[in-house]
C-alpha cells in the first residue's frame, strides 16, 4: 500500500515563508506526477501546482512567482516552497501523487493534509 506523509505546515505572518514536504512510501514501481492541492475553509479543493517525473511544472495563477515546487525522485519526495504568503493562502494543503504500482496500474494517492495559516 502506498502512503504519502506530509510535513511543514504551520502559522506564519503575511509575507513570510513556509516549506512543505511530502514523501511517498510503500510498494511501487515509480512515482509519476506529484503535486499539491489546497482547500480553504468553505471552499472547494483546488489544484495549486504539479510536477512531472522529469521536472515539468504547472502552477495556478494565484501562486505564480511566489510558490516553487520541486522533487527528489530518489527519495520519492516533493517539496513546496511558499514565499510572500498571503492570508488567502490559508488552507489545508494536500499532497498528491500518481503512482505506478508493481502490478502495472496507475494509482492516485493523497496525503492526510497539513494546515497552513497566514495571519498576523
Amino acid at each position: 500500500q502506498v502512503q504519502l506523509v506530509e510535513s511543514g505546515g504551520g502559522l506564519v505572518q503575511p509575507g513570510g515563508s513556509l516549506r512543505l514536504s511530502c514523501t511517498a512510501s510503500g510498494s511501487m514501481a515509480s512515482v509519476n506526477v506529484m503535486g499539491w492541492y489546497r482547500q480553504a475553509p468553505g471552499k472547494e479543493r483546488e489544484l495549486v501546482t504539479t510536477i512531472s517525473s522529469i521536472g515539468g511544472t504547472n502552477y495556478v495563477d494565484s501562486v505564480k512567482g511566489r510558490f516553487t515546487i520541486s522533487r527528489d525522485n530518489a527519495e520519492k519526495t516533493v517539496y513546496l516552497q511558499m514565499n510572500s504568503l498571503k492570508p488567502e493562502d490559508t488552507a489545508v494543503y494536500y499532497c498528491y501523487a500518481r503512482v505506478l504500482t508493481v502490478y502495472g496500474r496507475f494509482l492516485q494517492v493523497w496525503g492526510q493534509g497539513t494546515t497552513v495559516t497566514v495571519s498576523s
